[in-house]
């Protein structure tokens, strides 16, 4: 693409990105093309952001999400600040929001319910970006489509297998696929299945696309032919007192190099980080030299950089 200056970028048609279909089909493109272009010259967008300043709420421990929009928001001469616990515990969080609203820009939510950040939108006239809740995972996908481009160029009619939990990442993976016509594969042991809501959401955006939606048990049936095999972690923060059963369940769906060869040759294993090494991957997977898990967390910083100049 041309060089686009701050002042070109698109804005968002939603107020906020609660989940990844409040970005339209459009939209997601053109961040993709932004965050392509905010990789390749960072200093051209170092102060778009000027002046602007965003509140970072966050419910769970973070890596890469925290320290990515932080860097994102200074990189792109923003401020912003930061609050780590459950929120509307001291207060309601309609009065956390409109509070909020009178001070910053833009705020970050990282929670344990989708609930949260929808209230948070509601009562807050700034807009609220979902970095996570139990049902999405926005940002994450966003970075994960990023990086499935860079590999493959044109990536409608490739595949991708997620092997594991029918949680947040999955969700989001799984929309974001088949909007961009990238056929999806879920393997998930019983009682761990997607939310059906959800599924047949990514299913209508699929008809639309030609993408083709493949929801199944069998592990090596999902891999078959992928381009890319997707696992996250069997128990997320909020599930420690189910990771036993869920260690038993999810034994059979370990990516190790067995279920990894039933891939394409060139296939490309992803995961969102952190990793249960020797649980849901294997070291000789995730260390492999066609593992893309780094470059992920990499383009979390350039995608959310493009995501905050598209609101902003």
């Amino acid at each position: 693409m041309n060089a686009l200056s701050p002042d070109q970028i698109l804005r968002l048609a939603a107020p906020d990105v609660t989940c990844d279909l409040d970005l339209l089909d459009d939209e997601l493109l053109k961040l993709l093309d932004v965050a392509a272009e905010v990789k390749r010259s960072p200093k051209r967008y170092a102060q778009a952001l000027s002046g602007r300043s965003i509140a970072l709420l966050f419910e769970k421990p973070s890596l890469r999400t925290k320290m990515t929009f932080e860097l994102a928001i200074k990189q792109l001469g923003g401020n912003s600040v930061a609050a780590d616990g459950p929120i509307g515990a001291r207060e309601p969080l309609r009065d956390v929001a409109r509070n909020l609203d009178r001070w910053v820009n833009a705020i970050v939510a990282r929670v344990f319910l989708q609930s949260t950040v929808e209230e948070l939108a509601r009562w807050s006239n700034a807009p609220v970006i979902n970095a996570l809740s139990d049902l999405y995972h926005p940002c994450q996908a966003l970075a994960d489509i990023f990086t499935l481009t860079e590999v493959f160029g044109n990536v409608r009619g490739r595949k991708v297998a997620f092997v594991g939990d029918g949680n947040n990442v999955a969700h989001s993976l799984m929309l974001t696929c088949t909007r961009m016509g990238v056929n999806f594969a879920l393997a998930t042991p019983q009682g761990y299945a997607a939310s059906p809501a959800i599924l047949a959401r990514a299913q209508s955006a699929a008809l639309v696309t030609g993408a083709r939606l493949e929801v199944t048990d069998d592990p090596v049936a999902a891999v078959a032919n992928a381009d890319a095999v997707y696992t996250d972690v069997w128990a997320s923060m909020g599930q420690e007192t189910e990771a036993e059963a869920r260690r038993a369940a999810f034994a059979p769906y370990q990516v190790n190099e067995a279920l990894f060869a039933k891939a394409r040759p060139d296939a490309i294993f992803f995961h969102c980080l952190p990793a249960k090494r020797s649980q849901e991957v294997t070291d000789a997977v995730i260390e492999s030299p066609r593992s893309r898990v780094f470059d992920q967390a990499e383009n979390r910083l350039h995608t959310q950089k493009a995501l905050l100049l598209m609101l902003l």
